[in-house]
């Protein structure tokens, strides 16, 4: 080793000896706060604040995400000192769900693993898990019915959300392409893979199963068959990776909503959730979405879902910027009561930083 190497090495030990200080510092603080608040050790908007804060102060050359992850860890940690959390997710272990619950979190958190989205609304709702973590959206595929559904009947709350960039991974038990005759996957992976498997692939049987999760439970037990799924899904059961980042749409996300039994405070960069319904007369939508130009307040996201309440009736599910207490927001609502025949506030809460 030639001493310059030694010094830099040296000084990176120097540093981490005061990184476990300050990390200790900061963790007695997070107890002494959790002694003087009464509300729940997780407030999602101010660790929201946290982040912001934290990405707005870095120079890199780490960048702005896998600071945010680091510190969503050092919170995760501190948080678990105060209390311990449930969090609830679309099961098994080794699916894309997992990863949105384990990047929101942390480690510091327990998770419980759900055979259905409906089991992951339920056990919010019953307060026996604290918090619940689904799927709503994918930038390529679209909405998740089901959840959309469900938000329609529950008495949960939004109080988060999750941007979970999707990495699509071909594993197998041989990790050789040249062996694969079969491809397991979820309905929307394979969706998600379709031009990559058609060109590398293209006599492969491909098979649709509950799971990214359940794909590779099969294909561990075939070595002629793959699966598609995340990389912690080769890890447990065992795989080989044979190719990283299969999915078609380099930008392919999946947005994912963290339910509970209460919604977030202001944070400063919030969306706010709602579902409408109007009567089917001509400018009915243009009259809906009039208070939202004419209080300058920006719609992320509008989509149609069939009502249950009669043949050919919709509602909307609209995501708007800022939270309710917001004027401008508040004067939406108010506007929105008296023009739509049917209105529920899902929720306020912070924007996913990163």
């Amino acid at each position: 080793m030639t001493d310059k190497l030694k010094q830099l090495r040296n000084q990176i030990d120097t540093l981490d000896q005061r990184l476990v200080k300050l990390l200790s510092a900061r963790a007695r603080l997070a107890q002494r706060i959790g002694k003087l608040k009464e509300s729940a050790a997780y407030r999602p908007e101010r660790e929201a604040q946290v982040l912001h804060g934290v990405i707005a102060a870095n120079r890199g050359p780490l960048p702005d995400a896998a600071l945010a992850r680091l510190f969503s860890e050092v919170m995760s940690a501190c948080r678990a000192l105060e209390d311990s959390m449930t969090v609830a997710y679309l099961g098994p272990q080794g699916t894309f769900s997992q990863e949105a619950a384990a990047k929101h979190f942390g480690a510091g958190a327990s998770f419980a693993a759900c055979p259905s989205i409906d089991e992951v609304f339920r056990q919010v709702e019953t307060g026996t898990a604290g918090y619940g973590v689904v799927p709503v959206e994918n930038s390529t595929e679209g909405a998740i019915g089901r959840t959309l559904d469900l938000l329609l009947s529950t008495p949960a709350r939004i109080c988060g959300e999750v941007m979970l960039p999707i990495r699509q991974c071909l594993m197998s038990g041989s990790g050789k392409l040249a062996d694969v005759r079969k491809v397991y996957s979820h309905t929307q992976s394979l969706a998600q893979c379709q031009q990559w498997l058609a060109r590398k692939l293209p006599h492969a049987e491909r098979t649709a199963v509950v799971s990214n999760a359940e794909a590779a439970r099969l294909a561990a037990r075939d070595r002629r068959a793959a699966a598609v799924g995340p990389a912690t899904a080769a890890a447990l059961y065992g795989l080989a990776l044979i190719a990283r980042n299969i999915e078609d749409e380099a930008k392919n996300t999946t947005r994912f909503l963290v339910i509970a039994q209460h919604d977030a405070a202001p944070s400063g960069k919030d969306k706010t959730s709602l579902i409408l319904s109007t009567r089917n007369v001509p400018g009915a939508m243009h009259e809906l979405l009039t208070p939202l130009a004419a209080n300058q307040v920006s719609m992320t996201r509008l989509e149609s879902r069939p009502s249950r309440a009669g043949l050919w009736e919709y509602v909307f599910y609209m995501d708007v910027e800022g939270h309710q207490q917001d004027p401008d927001v508040a004067r939406v609502l108010a506007e929105l009561k008296q023009k739509a025949s049917f209105i529920k506030n899902l929720g306020s809460y912070p924007a996913a930083v990163a």
